[in-house]
């Protein structure tokens, strides 16, 4: 299977391409960290692995997280293993990622979103080699090459305080920036065509009848913002409501979503989430006292000089306490507020000691 998904992001000879796969071939034959950078669907697992496989280490264990998958605890329990009793459930003793991966590479990918705790300890981990399992007191060893991924500028969430500059530091012995689909149209049809035959076989088809010279136009004038993988489904799903088997792909559906029937908003997320009224006239408030401030800001005389730095962070903070009861102190809620991403948010609040305000 991993032979399988790497030819998938392999194919293509487009300049942008085999740059990455020189990179990838230096980098491969030493034991140091690796850090991949790229969009959501660019292929970074897989360039991870052909890491792994190429390395001396390729008859070792390649081993996977997905760091936005799970809880802090949850995480720091599986990423470091777990000793019996640590917490309520744990009824044995749990070997995590490192132990498993021991003597190979772990890929840890979407690290962004890792809490400062579990930097910590990787940065532990990477300087000293040593870890400790969750409730246990004893140190073990671990010989692992970790490869780290992430679709987030990095080096801005370190510049604002959102992820360890020192962790950073560590990684980023070498950066594989991994070039989106609409930087490499040259690759496109080739990869279209493979998807195809890919899926004609799966239908059990004779044979893939290609794609018309309207739907090649199509595939090529796309950004493909969801890169390899959306390019993937588009043509997968044009193969198999093809009903003309025999002729080739007229019709290609980029958003399935597309339909004069579909809903605005569904109930489940009426629900769920507040309603877009209140979102508006939440945000009309933070307007409304935002315009407020300004007008008193710009009425009052300001005494200069002035430490513009000092200013500006008292009205952020101000902004920021606003938001965070408007919003009930629920911190994705406020995030919205803001037009922030949830972590975006937690770095500002963290920052301006915000976090533990109830």
């Amino acid at each position: 299977m991993a032979k399988q998904n790497q030819q998938d992001n392999l194919i293509g000879q487009s300049n942008a391409l085999l740059e990455v796969l020189e990179h990838v071939s230096q980098i491969a034959p030493l034991s140091k960290p690796v850090l991949i950078i790229g969009e959501r669907g660019t292929g970074k697992e897989l360039i991870a692995e052909r890491i792994h496989f190429l390395s001396t280490r390729w008859d070792q264990s390649f081993i996977k997280l997905n760091c936005s998958s799970l809880s802090d605890s949850l995480l720091e329990s599986e990423l470091f293993g777990h000793e019996t009793g640590a917490f309520t459930g744990a009824k044995a003793r749990h070997e995590g990622r490192f132990e498993r991966a021991d003597g190979g590479t772990l890929f840890l990918d979407e690290l962004a979103n890792t809490s400062g705790l579990i930097q910590e300890k990787l940065l532990r981990v990477i300087e000293y080699g040593e870890y400790e399992r969750v409730g246990g007191n004893r140190s073990l060893k671990t010989d692992v090459r970790l490869i780290c991924a992430a679709n987030e500028d990095l080096p801005s969430f370190a510049d604002a305080g959102e992820f360890r500059a020192d962790l950073l530091d560590r990684l980023a012995f070498d950066v594989i920036t991994l070039p989106p689909l609409r930087c490499r149209p040259e690759d496109i049809m080739s990869l279209a065509e493979y998807f195809a035959i890919g899926m004609a076989r799966q239908l059990r088809l004779e044979y893939f009848a290609g794609f018309s010279a309207s739907s090649k136009q199509i595939l090529l004038d796309h950004q493909w913002p969801g890169n390899i993988r959306e390019l993937k489904n588009v043509v997968e799903r044009a193969v198999y409501r093809n009903q003309q088997r025999d002729k080739p792909i007229q019709d290609i559906t980029l958003d399935p979503f597309d339909s004069p029937f579909r809903p605005k908003q569904s109930i489940r997320t009426q629900d769920r989430r507040p309603s877009k009224a209140a979102v508006t006239n939440d945000t009309s408030s933070i307007s409304a006292a935002n315009g407020a401030n300004a007008a008193t800001t710009n009425a009052a005389q300001l005494s200069f000089p002035l430490d513009f730095k000092t200013h500006c962070e008292q009205q952020e903070k101000a902004l920021l306490e606003q938001a965070l009861t408007l919003g009930q102190f629920n911190q994705k809620k406020t995030a919205e507020l803001l037009s922030l991403s949830y972590h975006q948010l937690r770095g500002i609040l963290k920052k301006y000691n915000l976090l533990d305000k109830d």
